[in-house]
């Protein structure tokens, strides 16, 4: 059973991922990770996420050239959004959520 504080530090990985993408999550999870792994793993999962969807956004702005890139970015940015805010009901619920079309870079 999950701690109130763990889903609660959990979540808010993926909420102060919206104003603050990266710095945010990265105190939180730095700061909770020796304390937690439920935290460590959202935190690992969720710079995953942002690490991934960078690399399909560069992808997609090369793209552009061919036109088909401006609807991928459209698409990116949705599922983004989408994606951020399923993990964050997610996490408060004590479920582990793996973002789809992620490349697992941090194990």
């Amino acid at each position: 059973m999950r701690t109130e504080d763990e889903r609660l530090f959990s979540m808010l990985i993926y909420i102060l991922s919206l104003p603050f993408p990266v710095l945010g999550p990265l105190v939180i999870w730095l700061l909770k990770r020796e304390e937690s792994e439920f935290v460590d793993y959202h935190g690992k999962e969720y710079f995953n996420f942002i690490v991934s969807y960078i690399i399909y956004g560069i992808i997609s702005s090369i793209l552009i050239i061919l036109l088909v890139g401006i609807l991928m970015l459209i698409v990116l940015s949705i599922m983004t959004v989408v994606f951020t805010i399923i993990a964050a009901v997610k996490s408060y619920q004590g479920e582990r959520y793996r973002f789809p079309l992620v490349i697992h870079f941090i194990k």
